[in-house]
């Protein structure tokens, strides 16, 4: 079998930096030691929160419930989380992956809320005031659609996989072999 040869007029492919292991293993310490996990919970919460008012006021202007909304809150929530963080634990993956669940649900309940009020004349606050816990269970039932699972689970995935710390092209320059 033949092995083939790159075309006489294209590019040759960059070579890629030999990576120092000793200076990876050092530069990922020094990572470690400087992530905040406590800051990533605190940030990705308020961006949660934050996703979940911007869902539900495009929902109150829309009047349409628009699922994909959740794939922007997990991924608001993991961009907040790995900028704050700087983490690269598994935790972090984690934290993002929740709070993307916890701005996900709390958007469709705000969401639920809007086109309730809509409908019933009523202000948004004062529909807001009325829900206890047992009404929002009611509400998120109410309004579940099967589709949901598929938007909730975008939302987590990219909640974990925006969360962690990405090396940066200066990092990666400093681990290489010279």
């Amino acid at each position: 079998m033949q092995t083939p040869q790159p075309n006489a007029g294209s590019p040759a492919p960059e070579a890629r930096p030999e990576i120092d292991q000793l200076k990876l293993q050092m530069l990922m310490q020094q990572i470690r030691d400087n992530q905040n996990l406590s800051l990533a919970v605190i940030g990705g919460a308020a961006a949660a929160v934050a996703g979940a008012v911007i869902w539900a006021a495009v929902t109150a202007v829309t009047n349409w419930q628009i699922g994909i909304m959740a794939i922007g809150v997990g991924f608001l929530v993991g961009l907040v989380v790995r900028k704050v963080g700087r983490g690269v634990s598994s935790s972090f993956g984690v934290t993002g992956a929740v709070l993307s669940l916890a701005g996900c649900l709390l958007g469709n309940l705000l969401a639920a809320c809007a086109i309730v009020a809509d409908q019933q004349n009523m202000g948004y606050f004062e529909v807001l005031g009325r829900v206890d816990f047992r009404t929002a269970i009611d509400i998120m039932v109410g309004t579940f659609h099967p589709m949901d699972v598929l938007f909730y689970g975008l939302a987590v995935y990219y909640g974990y996989r925006f969360s962690f710390h990405q090396l940066t092209p200066d990092e990666l320059a400093s681990v290489a072999r010279r």
